[in-house]
């Protein structure tokens, strides 16, 4: 299993992994144009995706999945508050997740995870094959004792640290914004991330990507700062960007 980004933060957000001959697209926040783009760079092409997944209906994350799956007739996979929080159209083949029940898409298990946002029923997700585990763990507001259980085994995770909560509170957001962000069922902190990694196994996690880093309340050098002392010790650690996401990593 692999994976690699076509770009992380607050202006879109997809991720792919792949296994075997599979491809998975988890959420598309690009236009058609975009996409294609932007896998291409990586050396793939939307031709190959099996399925698209969507972790909830914030439009960085879900605007471009109806397009992409209209136009390549992809199977698309979300869970049922997803899908009603708003309009998207006539989909080829909708698959709802209920409950956040895990399944199998070919050798790949997937397990969705509830997580605290402000969305209709939002999920993120741990991957399994030939047991090796790929936790994707962005846009929560606090790592509740439900998500740190499920994700606390990984060997690669892709995690969240959206914002310096100093920058935020002297940033340009309005108040009603600047409490969302920073608040339970906003995104994750620079020292929330680090806290979750000081508890997480630190001894089975060897690739760690920190993404969803906000452009206008947060910068590399801060999470970076933040992040050293926890980080240290695991193998790989990248940073994932807007416009580039990060090329693949062998899990």
């Amino acid at each position: 299993m692999k994976f690699a980004s076509l770009g992380s933060g607050s202006r879109g957000n997809g991720t792919l992994v792949s296994w075997k001959d599979q491809l998975l697209l988890v959420d598309c926040g690009f236009t058609i144009k975009e996409v294609e783009r932007r896998i291409e760079r990586l050396g793939r092409s939307v031709a190959e995706i099996t399925a698209v997944l969507v972790t909830h209906e914030h439009a960085d994350h879900l605007k471009g999945v109806p397009p992409l799956a209209r136009k390549y007739n992809l199977p698309v996979y979300m869970t049922p508050g997803t899908f009603r929080s708003r309009d998207l159209g006539k989909l080829p083949f909708l698959h709802l997740i209920e409950g956040y029940q895990a399944f199998q898409l070919d050798e790949l298990e997937v397990l969705p995870v509830a997580v605290p946002h402000d969305a209709r029923e939002p999920a993120q997700f741990v991957f399994q094959v030939a047991g090796k585990r790929l936790g994707i763990l962005t846009d929560l507001g606090n790592i509740s004792a439900h998500v740190e259980s499920h994700f606390y085994d990984c060997d690669a995770l892709l995690l969240e640290a959206n914002h310096d909560p100093q920058m935020l509170a002297s940033g340009p957001y309005p108040p009603s914004l600047k409490q969302r962000v920073g608040g339970p069922w906003g995104h994750l902190s620079n020292q929330q991330a680090a806290g979750f990694l000081a508890r997480i196994n630190a001894d089975r996690l060897q690739h760690l990507v920190v993404g969803h880093i906000s452009q206008k309340n947060n910068s590399l050098e801060l999470a970076r700062q933040v992040l050293k002392e926890v980080t240290d010790k695991i193998p790989r650690v990248e940073y994932a960007c807007q416009d580039e996401g990060f090329d693949w990593i062998n899990v």
